[in-house]
């Protein structure tokens, strides 16, 4: 859903036709002006009818794309306003639903709907006399709700919609069983909505088992999809030297905020505890975390008491926080829409944003599916050079794990200089800040050289070996023939030949008397 600019009354109800013709009422249609936007998104326009005919539905877009919105507003035309429970929202964060509950309370403010949101570390009895007050649509996480149900305290709850909101991150911290048992406590005739950035096999087994006849929704990447206030960057590294490439780009960027994105949990508290051990200010954010340390987190974030959050996916979920000046992709995302949703963290309230990916050689396909999903080409970030003492530079080369293609190209290396001229080079290489950040065009060269010279080098080798070959073939058949040409005939089989001839000879004689 995109929002609007600021504009007059009498140019309400053209910004209004396009949710009019999905099927919304003018009351409903009150609270989406209210809000500020106008024009749905392909989401909204897909999903809404399909929601209106009362069909269970499994849409899948990326974040960011207006999913609350989609099942919110047709909920908010369907509700009977009875003094119960009517729309049920599972969500799989604290964050996530209070940030849920705080669009569907701009939206239906005009019905005067009342949300309740049900988590984790927050006072049971709070929670209880919230639920008294008899609240049309709850917003809640699954184990605090499943607490709730297993323990008796919802009376009567008989929800007829329930919406799973960011399925797949549901699945990544574990919550499947639970949604399968809260399953068990709910009403067969219900409207079941699924909704996901991501459709793994885990998810699409659960939809087989808990909707009925659903209708499928894909949003697919289109072009362009990326925010243009976010510059985007890439930067060529060896698989390990993340750490120090991060190091250099964090003391020379004037950075405010950043999140560094991990792929798991224990690469984010590695990470965080690498960065605190040299004197970055930093804090960590994943879903092993406690309730309350996770809310403490992202607060001091927020309240720049450290300008470094190292995150995963799961975890930074339904973060809103509008000056992230740099977003950083310690590996690059899996996939495009995982890629949108890490760098639509920055260049948010019209401000500008920087996004850099760590990017190794293998990755290089990766890379380009990203940009061709996303519509944007990441330029090339170069790697500033940082002065190193001699000793910290030792025990680096000392702890550095050999590669697989070294020895290929140490290989190729010695048919043009012997050992210590190689070490020499690749020091003055280091020193000269080229051990990383090379651009991609560099790395291939330098592969296309040490290929071809190899090549060559394998060819001319052969071929050396070939015209020895040939040379000492050529070189004993003549030393056969010279040996031969003034060999001649032994005293012994002279004789023997003399005595042969002279019984041929008298023989013929005798037969001619």
């Amino acid at each position: 859903m995109t929002k609007n600019n600021k504009k007059n009354n009498m140019t309400g109800v053209l910004d209004a036709e396009g949710f009019e013709n999905l099927g919304l009422s003018k009351t409903v249609l009150k609270g989406v002006l209210d809000a500020g936007f106008r024009m749905p998104t392909p989401i909204q326009e897909q999903a809404i009818p399909a929601i209106l005919q009362e069909r269970d539905v499994i849409a899948q877009a990326q974040t960011g794309t207006g999913k609350t919105a989609a099942f919110t507003l047709p909920i908010l035309e369907m509700l009977h306003h009875n003094q119960s429970i009517e729309a049920l929202i599972i969500t799989p964060t604290r964050e996530l639903t209070m940030q849920v509950s705080d669009e569907i309370y701009k939206l239906g403010r005009p019905k005067n709907i009342k949300t309740v949101c049900v988590y984790g570390g927050q006072s049971i009895k709070r929670q209880c006399e919230l639920l008294a007050k008899n609240p049309q649509i709850m917003v809640a996480t699954p184990g605090r709700l499943l607490d709730h149900l297993k323990s008796g305290r919802l009376d009567n709850f008989t929800p007829r919609f329930v919406v799973l909101d960011e399925s797949d991150e549901m699945l990544d911290m574990g919550f499947l069983d639970d949604i399968e048992e809260i399953f068990n406590y709910l009403p067969n005739n219900i409207q079941v909505l699924l909704f996901s950035a991501t459709m793994p096999e885990a998810i699409k087994k659960l939809a087989q088992r808990i909707l009925h006849n659903p209708i499928h929704i894909k949003i697919t990447p289109t072009a362009n999809m990326t925010n243009l206030d976010v510059t985007q960057y890439y930067c060529v590294i060896g698989e390990g030297e993340r750490q120090e490439a991060l190091m250099r780009i964090l003391d020379t960027e004037n950075i405010y905020k950043s999140i560094i994105f991990t792929r798991t949990k224990k690469e984010a508290d590695g990470l965080y505890n690498f960065l605190e051990a040299r004197g970055y200010k930093a804090g960590t954010l994943h879903g092993d975390m406690e309730q309350r340390d996770r809310r403490a987190a992202i607060l001091d974030f927020k309240k720049c008491h450290y300008k470094i959050l190292v995150a995963t996916d799961v975890a930074s979920r339904g973060l809103d926080i509008s000056d992230v000046s740099h977003v950083f992709n310690y590996h690059i995302p899996t996939n495009s829409e995982v890629y949108v949703h890490r760098i639509g963290r920055t260049g948010r309230a019209g401000k500008k944003g920087k996004a850099i990916t760590f990017v190794t050689p293998l990755e290089f396909k990766d890379l380009k599916k990203i940009q061709e999903d996303v519509g944007s080409k990441l330029e090339i970030y170069e790697i500033p050079h940082m002065p190193q003492s001699p000793k910290t530079f030792v025990n680096k080369v000392l702890q550095t794990k050999i590669h697989n293609s070294a020895l290929e190209i140490l290989e190729s290396l010695k048919e043009y200089l012997d050992s210590t001229q190689i070490i020499l080079k690749l020091l003055s290489m280091q020193m000269e800040g080229q051990s990383i950040g090379l651009s991609k065009e560099d790395i291939e060269k330098m592969h296309r050289d040490i290929t071809k010279q190899g090549k060559e080098s394998r060819e001319e080798k052969e071929g050396k070996k070939r015209k020895k070959r040939k040379k000492r073939g050529k070189g004993e058949k003549e030393g056969r023939e010279g040996k031969e040409e003034p060999r001649g005939k032994k005293p012994r089989e002279e004789k023997n030949s003399q005595e042969r001839r002279q019984k041929s000879a008298n023989s013929q004689t005798k037969k001619a008397k």
